[in-house]
């Protein structure tokens, strides 16, 4: 067993890290807001993948960043300030999709489309919440030279831990439809929802 394994597996830290999990998933952000739009306008059954994609995708990013590629940011501070702008044109690329999405009982074809697993797992690279919840975890709960299973561990208990909290925001959207069948109240929802979703970037570009 490897020096880091003890540490990594003691009950405090364990729980430390379950709660920081769930405290940054379940919070309000940029993947919540989407998959509340989504369950709204799509149903929970159509935005499993988009769930899917946030989990795993964010559980691969905790895994790369503990192997290492925290410190390529660190001794290049640059590439934030590059992925900062290309994470905030995508935002806004979403957000004027959610803006655009159509009515619950619209006819086939003139909807748009939920965003997919592959989609959703690749917006974690460009999500600024997502990296501020890997690279704390990776720097609080693991080691400086942590190995390949205390980081696997890390990141399969944070990938299993976000899809349910995810998953809240979708289920809470999906109970919405009944609401929001009106498509004048629809459109109101998906306006609000475009519009948190830029909101979002405020905190981002303001650091």
């Amino acid at each position: 067993m490897t020096a880091d394994m003890p540490t990594l597996a003691a009950a405090p830290t364990l729980l430390a890290l379950s709660l920081y999990t769930v405290v940054t998933s379940v919070t309000p952000g940029p993947n919540n807001m989407m998959v509340l739009a989504s369950g709204v306008n799509f149903g929970i059954r159509r935005t499993l993948p988009h769930i899917a994609g946030i989990s795993l995708g964010f559980g691969a990013m905790v895994a790369i960043m503990g192997l290492g590629l925290g410190t390529v940011f660190e001794r290049w501070p640059q590439l934030n300030t590059v992925l900062r702008w290309i994470g905030g044109a995508y935002l806004l690329y979403l957000a004027w999709k959610i803006a655009r999405a159509g009515t619950p009982d619209a006819p086939e074809g003139t909807t748009a489309r939920p965003l997919g697993f592959l989609g959703a797992a690749a917006f974690q690279w460009v999500n600024p919440k997502a990296w501020v919840m890997a690279l704390g975890a990776v720097a609080t709960y693991l080691p400086p030279h942590p190995s390949w299973a205390a980081v696997t561990g890390v990141a399969v208990l944070m990938a299993a831990i976000n899809a349910p909290c995810v998953g809240i925001w979708a289920g809470f959207g999906t109970g919405l439809r009944r609401f929001l069948t009106d498509p004048r109240r629809l459109r109101a929802f998906n306006l609000i929802m475009a519009t948190l979703l830029v909101a979002s970037l405020w905190p981002v570009f303001m650091t």
